[in-house]
């Protein structure tokens, strides 16, 4: 009777397993999380966009962190339709002060919650395509580093999708929560004359030594984290590979 007993707990244990790990199979990496179940997970859900020339990559000054450069792209939104679900999967919202951060895919989940949400993610139901995302950014990143004039050009233009990576989860130096980034990386298509005016106006500006808003950084310099004076930002690295060099740096206050 003893065995029997036994023997149904292990079997129950193993198909519960086996459950879990085909349920989960795109997202193995993010089986940690279950280690911790209730401790507390930032996400975030971006997209990257690649722009090179000669071994060089695009990168853009970023307004959070003053002196530093990184690749131009940024968070996915969700639609006001999704609210309930991501509520159901227990999604808090990070507060952030800037109407244009409204409905951003960025904020707190417990650990339990983060493989639904990424199963959700996965599905692309009620959240921003990537592409509408990436050309939504490229527009308002472009005013930002001051070159509204290249706005027209980025609306016309067209992407590649190069990579997926899931960043995390990681301890975050001075905060009790874990960071978890889901990412995609896109090449800016150069099969129309709108995406090949734009690439060689980004690359000449980058070139040009009273630039303030646009460098280009070589891949050793984007390990290294430096590109002559500038700050170069870890997510950098995404547009060479699935692996990071360095930690995040705190946003100014």
């Amino acid at each position: 009777m003893v065995e029997k007993i036994v023997g149904g707990l292990i079997l129950a244990l193993l198909t519960y397993a086996g459950r879990t790990l085909w349920q989960n199979r795109r997202h193995l990496k993010l089986l940690l999380v279950l280690l911790a179940p209730r401790r507390r997970t930032r996400v975030s859900v971006a997209v990257l966009l690649r722009v090179h020339e000669e071994g060089r990559l695009i990168l853009f000054a970023t307004p959070a962190r003053p002196g530093a450069f990184g690749p131009p792209g940024g968070v996915v939104k969700y639609r006001e339709t999704a609210r309930s679900d991501l509520e159901r999967l227990g999604f808090e919202p990070e507060e952030r002060d800037r109407a244009v951060m409204r409905l951003d895919l960025r904020g707190f989940l417990s650990g339990s919650g983060v493989l639904a949400f990424a199963r959700w993610l996965h599905r692309r139901d009620g959240r921003e395509p990537a592409t509408e995302c990436l050309r939504r950014e490229l527009i308002e990143e472009l005013g930002e580093v001051g070159h509204e004039e290249l706005a027209d050009l980025a609306q016309a233009v067209a992407f590649q999708h190069v990579r997926r990576v899931i960043d995390g989860p990681m301890k975050v130096a001075g905060e009790t929560y874990r960071q978890l980034r889901f990412l995609e990386v896109y090449d800016l298509l150069t099969d129309r004359p709108e995406a090949e005016e734009l690439r060689s106006a980004l690359v000449a500006l980058a070139n040009e030594q009273t630039e303030a808003g646009i460098i280009s950084a070589t891949r050793r310099e984007i390990a290294l984290g430096r590109a002559g004076a500038h700050v170069v930002l870890p997510q950098s690295a995404f547009l060479v590979g699935e692996r990071r060099y360095r930690e995040d740096l705190h946003p100014a206050s």
